[in-house]
């Protein structure tokens, strides 16, 4: 069963139940509705009703076969980078000196992911720097060189009894981050800033994962996308 309502077909109806209903025509015990008024106030072709996936009010058109809240087409293409092509992929990873009992363990799980997704050891570079207020500086020159197709960062930065954890959080976190941008190249925020060293360490292999082993593997990702979609 089908019926289409527009504007006036809904404000006919309506006159009609009101005129009705004015006159007395609708059914009571003394005013009984005959056949004829009812097939006057609900005519045959009215009364069909259809819940179609399709419904138009003055122009407008609603179409309930759409499932999906988002539109597809065909023709956009989706960028990302893999995982898995990582032949012929450079990498450098500037590692902090300072708290380097928990930066050699991020060092290792990183090393231990670029060797799981088949990266050469011989196109990783491991640069040493004294803390992490010197990565940034380091990484944007490595980037810069034009050997590296993204560059690990990696360091830690305990809380102390001081303003100065903050200090050199923030000159980290902005030098990485300008480093990437001022060279073109990805570079992977792999320092941790934690507020005691159990903190640390559990970030670092411990119960929370290695985080140096997602940072490679981000840097994977990242090395992949520009080299294959963003040259």
């Amino acid at each position: 069963m089908e019926m289409a309502l527009n504007g006036f077909g809904c404000l006919k109806i309506q006159q009609r139940l009101l005129s009705r209903t004015v006159c007395g025509a609708f059914p009571s015990p003394r005013n009984p509705l005959s056949a004829a008024a009812a097939a006057a106030i609900f005519p045959r072709k009215s009364t069909a009703l259809s819940f179609s996936s399709s419904l138009q009010f003055q122009g407008f058109v609603a179409d309930r076969k759409q499932s999906s809240p988002f539109v597809q087409m065909e023709a956009v293409r989706h960028l990302e980078g893999s995982v898995t092509k990582t032949q012929g992929l450079r990498f450098a990873v500037v590692v902090a000196r300072f708290n380097e009992i928990v930066t050699k363990r991020l060092l290792e799980g990183a090393l231990e992911t670029f060797h799981k997704y088949s990266v050469n050891e011989e196109d990783i570079d491991v640069v040493w720097v004294p803390g992490s207020f010197e990565i940034g500086v380091v990484a944007e020159k490595l980037g810069k060189s034009g050997k590296y197709h993204a560059v690990l960062c990696i360091g830690a930065v305990v809380r102390g009894d001081t303003s100065h954890y903050d200090a050199v959080v923030n000159s980290a976190t902005s030098g990485v981050l300008s480093a990437g941008l001022n060279s073109g190249v990805p570079c992977i925020f792999g320092v941790l800033t934690c507020d005691d060293m159990d903190q640390a360490l559990n970030r670092a292999g411990g119960k929370s994962g290695n985080k140096g082993a997602e940072c490679a593997l981000t840097a994977i990702e990242m090395a992949s996308l520009f080299e294959h979609h963003l040259k």
